[in-house]
């Protein structure tokens, strides 16, 4: 198969432009760690986006940064450290999950809407995207949105792009904004609860005024295998106080003090918690070199832990908990058994299970994404035919 590595806008386009006029499918890609998510479809050429690399915007004051899409992701995280600015939706890094090489650029982060354990307090990556330019389906070069929130037409342009797995067209800059990273962190581990417990408890933490930015609960199968073990043994449900020295002190001490009436409790100081954090994030348990079937469910808060239970009944699963126990991370011992996953899901109220890592044989025979309801995939139709109308761009990431 041929790579395309466009160092320009127009030669992008030139490329697309080519491919849709022979109705030959494009693999749009950044730089590839996610590879083999989806569901596969024969694609004539790979397109990176890698070649359009560099900063093109920033200026901490502003709080906004503008970068081409093949930008490497360390190389953002490493101009915001300098401005003391950061990604507030924590993008996690797929290499280790899904066993790939390359480096995760920030045109990737956002078509696939990569959000990390602060995406349910402060919103998703798709949140911070302010404005994008991209190549479509024709070859056209588009601009939607911009460094402020004016153009509310463009801005929505912009959201779509974001989570479209490169079905809409090639993103070639984005802007988004970067708000200052917190000075300091502690995380509260309270040890001892069962799942129904956790979610009981990570709710009431949250309906405390402490301003809790992480909310998560490891249970026995997964807690050794984060910072080296150094976890208490036993259940770990984690909770994240963020921000000024002195206010993360006195915030922490209260949330110590409540969750003391539910379990033991500990604390981890800065780095031990941004260690944590990182390992939640990238999904570290399950980082096993093996091939067995992992589901990113998202869920009602207080249903993720039904859904374990229920599944454990039909299925072989392990699993935790991220964002407030509305995130399961989920780890099947042989079989996707998506069938039996998604009945739970809707017999539970709803929500969305995604296949993100399979072998090949599985990926033929189980839908990654969750099926749409019919007029929202009538709509999601219409778009993709208006932006891509051959339809060339990822046929096998349709979300």
């Amino acid at each position: 198969m041929s790579e395309f590595h466009p160092t320009a806008e127009a030669e992008a386009a030139s490329i697309i432009s080519d491919h849709a006029a022979r109705g030959a499918a494009l693999a749009v890609v950044g730089g590839n760690t996610r590879s083999g998510f989806g569901n596969a479809v024969a694609a004539e050429a790979v397109l990176s986006s890698r070649g359009l690399a560099g900063i093109v915007a920033y200026n901490p004051g502003e709080m906004v940064m503008t970068a081409r899409a093949g930008t490497p992701v360390a190389e953002i995280e490493a101009a915001l450290a300098e401005g003391g600015q950061m990604m507030t939706f924590e993008p996690m890094d797929h290499r280790a999950l899904m066993a790939t090489e390359g480096e995760p650029t920030i045109g990737g982060v956002f078509a696939a809407n990569v959000s990390g354990p602060r995406r349910f307090v402060s919103g998703a990556a798709r949140d911070s995207l302010l404005g994008v330019r991209f190549v479509n389906g024709r070859g056209e070069i588009v601009k939607a949105g911009g460094r402020v929130m004016k153009n509310v037409t463009g801005l929505d342009l912009a959201k779509l792009m974001a989570g479209s797995h490169g079905t809409l067209g090639l993103l070639t800059e984005v802007t988004f904004r970067v708000p200052p990273r917190p000075k300091t962190e502690e995380t509260i581990v309270v040890t001892g609860l069962n799942d129904a417990e956790a979610a009981r408890a990570m709710a009431a933490a949250m309906a405390l005024p402490l301003e809790v930015s992480g909310a998560a609960h490891l249970p026995l199968t997964v807690g050794w295998s984060f910072l080296d073990g150094k976890l208490p043994r036993g259940e770990a449900t984690v909770l994240r106080i963020e921000g000024l020295a002195g206010s993360v002190s006195v915030r922490a001490k209260k949330l110590a003090a409540a969750m003391s009436r539910l379990g033991s409790v500990t604390h981890l100081a800065e780095d031990d918690s941004r260690r944590l954090w990182r390992e939640i994030r990238d999904v570290k348990p399950y980082c096993d070199g093996t091939m067995r079937p992992i589901w990113r469910v998202s869920v009602a808060p207080g249903t993720g832990h039904q859904l374990v239970a229920a599944l454990r009944l039909e299925a072989g699963v392990d699993a935790y908990y991220d964002w407030q126990g509305g995130l399961v991370w989920m780890r099947m011992e042989s079989e996707p058994e998506g069938d039996v996953l998604r009945r739970y899901i809707h017999a539970l109220g709803g929500g969305h299970a995604t296949l993100l890592r399979a072998t090949p044989a599985h990926r033929a025979t189980t839908p990654a994404f969750q099926l749409q309801p019919e007029a929202v995939a009538l709509l999601s139709a219409r778009v993709k035919e208006k932006f891509d109308p051959a339809g060339i761009f990822n046929p096998g990431k349709m979300a």
